[in-house]
């Protein structure tokens, strides 16, 4: 008898087929790389980005020197739990997006000295971050 079941969580299926004893399952990769269609990502590489401002309360990811700054999307970095709401027991396993997103030193830090190309990258899940438009 043949059993198909598609668990998209990796550890969790190399996690069932240990305690089920199944010796004989087969991974496809290509499910790892599927995107849900309802919820595409919102940004794509090269976009220009804008760090919102907000102050909640509690611990929070996105330092406040670098909130309000503008920068571009370097890459995409996929979808991961957001530890902010997984913190406050807010989360039950949704994933957000999460970029590297690059800031030229210069705009960050008004007094730096070193090379106007320097940038420096910063990794910050979607919800914080604002597309504008050219």
């Amino acid at each position: 008898m043949a059993v198909f079941v598609y668990i998209y969580d990796l550890q969790l299926l190399k996690t069932m087929a240990c305690d089920l004893k199944i010796v004989n399952y087969q991974i496809e990769t290509s499910i790892m790389l599927t995107t849900v269609a309802h919820h595409p990502p919102g940004l794509k590489e090269g976009d220009l980005v804008k760090v919102k401002v907000k102050f909640p309360i509690g611990h929070y990811r996105v330092p406040t020197y670098i909130r309000g700054k503008q920068g571009h999307i370097s890459k995409n970095l996929g979808r991961y739990i957001n530890p902010e709401e997984e913190a406050f027991g807010k989360n039950a396993g949704n994933k957000m997006w999460y970029y590297a997103v690059s800031f030229l030193q210069k705009s960050v830090w008004p007094d730096y000295t070193g090379e106007d190309a320097d940038v420096m990258e910063i990794e910050i899940f979607e919800n914080w971050l604002e597309k504008i438009e050219n």
